[in-house]
């Protein structure tokens, strides 16, 4: 009895023995099959690099046949709306005579914009030639947040000068030029429809005077303007590029991340050096 037992079981085991090497061998034979379709799909879908590659081409390819963006001013007048290509491969798109890239409002002695030109979405309305209020509110909010910052380690800084129409600069301008000459003045006053204060985007802070770089206010505004979105629009060394001299107290929102991008570490990009467009009258 004992001895048929034991052949009983024997003949189970060997049975579950059988058992378990066809379960196993199924279990590897259906995992190659889910490898082998893994590395099928991986061959047949692109990786994000490649994506982002493929959509680059497409752009470069769609690009070609844009008409080159204005070198100088005469040049951008006699343009009509629509899309050009800058020396850097952005598109910049001209609506309504306004300039544009990526988004971004181009102001300089290139590009103008018309006289009538008023800020979007000001703090406060515009009702006025001069306003320091009347910033786009999304400026104004991140001013706030900075001299919030400045003033909790004890710096002060503040709007001197913000918003400026059309005519206001015209005068400003006029008056410098008459002192100056006009090629002096062109170096540090924009010409009226060329001042990025007719925006609505940016703003002169404290002294406007070359004394503000080295107070403590102006030190920390070289450093920190691009953690809340704003530039030194006219960094030192760059007149060649933007056509005006330093200016260390006017500063230009651009939101944060191309904020970051122009910071460069400290060593400051121009609006025209990164987009590879021009600022010549």
């Amino acid at each position: 009895m004992r001895k048929r037992m034991r052949i009983r079981w024997g003949r189970v085991l060997t049975l579950i023995a059988f058992l378990m090497i066809i379960v196993g061998g199924t279990i590897m034979y259906r995992e190659n099959i889910l490898k082998d379709k893994e590395n099928a799909t991986k061959k047949e879908e692109p990786s994000l690099n490649e994506e982002k590659e493929n959509e680059s081409n497409l752009s470069n390819q769609a690009n070609v046949d844009l008409e080159r963006a204005p070198s100088n001013h005469r040049d951008f007048q006699a343009l009509e709306d629509g899309k050009y290509l800058t020396d850097n491969g952005y598109t910049l798109v001209i609506e309504n005579g306004v300039a544009s890239v990526d988004g971004h409002l181009i102001v300089n002695k290139t590009y103008s914009v018309p006289e009538d030109y008023l800020p979007k979405d000001p703090w406060e309305a515009v009702t006025l030639e001069r306003c320091i209020n009347c910033l786009e509110k999304e400026v104004m909010s991140a001013f706030q947040l900075m001299r919030g910052d400045a003033t909790s380690i004890g710096l002060n800084i503040y709007i001197a000068s913000g918003y400026r129409g059309y005519t206001y600069q015209e005068k400003l301008y006029n008056n410098y030029s008459a002192v100056s000459g006009i090629e002096k003045a062109d170096t540090y006053s924009a010409r009226p429809g060329h001042s990025e204060h007719q925006t609505g985007l940016c703003f002169d802070l404290n002294s406007v005077e070359d004394s503000f770089a080295s107070t403590d206010e102006g030190k920390w505004i070289q450093e920190n303007a691009y953690l809340y979105g704003f530039v030194i629009r006219y960094p030192k060394g760059k007149e060649d590029i933007t056509g005006y001299q330093y200016e260390s107290w006017h500063l230009r929102y651009v939101g944060e991340e191309l904020a970051e991008e122009l910071y460069n570490q400290g060593d400051w990009i121009t609006l025209e050096e990164y987009y590879g467009i021009s600022s010549s009258y």
